[in-house]
């Protein structure tokens, strides 16, 4: 019997629309050095290792009358050739040309006729360097029955592991009366199918009225109300962050930073690597939204959602041995001192480090086969179901720790990492944050409309950053007192 779509995954699907495509990115930068990393060497790297995460080549199938959910089949036309694209920028490409493809890329909704995930080989970057860029679709990546592809294509050495081919061959497509019958018995058996099903219909009709909703406030303009369903309103940011609606475009904007300069802020000021992180964020939005003329009062705030890696005791280990918790944390921009937005960011997260079920970033990163990509996956998840819930927050924020060593696709080695977490319906920004080999990058996606200015924010992060570094410089580091706090995974992890 084929694997039927759980409830919280058709709920993914009503939301998916072309202003809200709900599938999450990550951008690779690699140097290929000797080892003659190409396309073709990338399609049979992705062909030797996606055994490994079956669902990459499965796609949705509808039940006949909507009798229940959809369910995974085997694709009988799956092609690696389709999923696995070629592109390039003009030689030498910049990091600022390598973004704006990607935003293309990223704006484009996938194809729900076949798998849901894509990957891309682009050419013609500085210095001979190489990106790929990987884009699966929320319900693809559960981190139980799926991992992200990108978690099975990295070698923690320049040698390639060599594995088998399964010379794989898709199962049957059942028959619509098949399906039918499937229903039924699972109707029958199982009540909860049943209840599932409705609620994942009404989830397709609300889905469906909150579209022609959007598009008569959209054709009545400014005299419409702006609250949006899933966005909390704020007198400072509710054009910026928290617009009515979101335009089909993206801007993506790739900052990094030394790890250094965060555990340098640490040891001065106490806290964690994730503490000061957000801390960085907080006066980075500030900044930002002062060079928007902003007015900005000194108790102003900003909510983000920071998904968080906690133990969970009941639940039985799997490679991740993590749970995904979402905490809100409101981020103290009308604070003008950066030393005191970093011990208010920290003391929100006091009561979570207490409660020992955090996961400390050092342990999460040296999970066997750890790679960040499925935890943002995760993290993503969590922004959404949380917002489904009526959690109400202006932005997500997932951090997500990485090896402190040098990773490599085919012999070619990794040098620079960005997540590209998707939009939330009514949310116009997004931050993912991974460190990785002595550096922290943050990944910021925008709708292309609302936020022109993206790239200052950009800046902004490294002005508030430096402002925090200045401020360790000039302090003396503080006195420990007892056992010092763990420096636990805030959002996915710390570093």
């Amino acid at each position: 019997m084929a694997e039927r779509l759980r409830t919280r995954d058709m709920a993914i699907l009503a939301t998916d629309s072309a202003t809200t495509p709900l599938h999450n990115a990550t951008l690779e930068v690699f140097d290929p050095g000797a080892s003659g990393f190409s396309h073709e060497r990338l399609v049979e790297l992705i062909d030797d290792r996606i055994t490994f995460v079956p669902r990459y080549r499965q796609r949705i199938l509808a039940v006949p009358g909507r009798l229940a959910n959809p369910v995974w089949v085997d694709d009988p036309r799956f092609d690696l050739g389709f999923h696995v694209r070629r592109s390039a920028i003009p030689r030498p490409g910049t990091m600022e040309q390598l973004l704006e493809l990607v935003a293309r890329i990223v704006s484009r909704p996938l194809d729900r006729g076949r798998p849901l995930w894509e990957v891309y080989f682009i050419e013609g970057l500085e210095n001979g360097r190489v990106a790929v860029l990987s884009k699966s679709h929320q319900i693809l990546v559960d981190g139980v029955e799926t991992v992200d592809l990108g978690q099975v294509l990295l070698d923690v050495g320049s040698t390639p592991k060599t594995m088998e081919h399964d010379g794989w061959r898709p199962a049957r497509r059942p028959a619509g009366a098949g399906l039918v019958v499937d229903a039924v018995r699972d109707t029958i058996s199982s009540p909860e199918t049943l209840l599932a099903t409705g609620r994942g219909l009404g989830q397709s009709l609300a889905r469906s009225t909150a579209e022609t909703r959007r598009r008569l406030t959209h054709l009545a303009g400014p005299l419409a109300p702006l609250a949006g369903p899933l966005a909390v309103r704020s007198p400072v940011a509710e054009s910026a962050i928290t617009p009515a609606s979101l335009s089909q475009q993206r801007r993506v904007v790739g900052v990094r930073t030394d790890l250094a300069d965060y555990r340098r802020v640490r040891e001065v000021h106490g806290g964690t690597i994730n503490d000061v992180i957000l801390a960085t964020v907080a006066g980075a939005l500030r900044g930002w939204l002062m060079s928007r003329d902003e007015r900005i009062g000194a108790q102003r705030k900003l909510r983000a959602l920071v998904p968080m890696s906690v133990i969970d005791d009941e639940l039985e280990a799997t490679s991740l041995g993590t749970q995904i918790a979402g905490h809100l944390v409101d981020l103290p921009i009308g604070e003008p001192s950066a030393v005191v937005r970093l011990h208010q960011v920290s003391y929100s997260f006091k009561a979570h480090g207490e409660t020992g079920r955090a996961v400390a970033a050092n342990r999460l990163a040296g999970i066997a086969g750890f790679a960040p990509t499925t935890f943002h996956a995760l993290g993503s998840r969590v922004a959404f179901a949380e917002a489904s819930r009526g959690k109400r927050f202006h932005l997500s924020v997932t951090n997500v720790p990485g090896p402190q060593f040098p990773l490599f696709a085919a012999g070619a080695q990794m040098v620079e990492t960005y997540p590209v977490h998707p939009l939330l319906p009514a949310h116009a920004l997004a931050i993912g944050v991974t460190s990785y080999d002595g550096k922290v990058s943050y990944g910021l996606t925008g709708d292309r409309d609302q936020l022109p200015d993206l790239d200052v924010l950009g800046q902004c992060l490294r002005e508030s950053l430096d402002e925090l570094v200045d401020s360790a410089s000039e302090a003396r580091p503080r006195a420990r007192r007892g056992r010092r706090r763990p420096d636990t995974s805030r959002t996915e992890a710390g570093s």
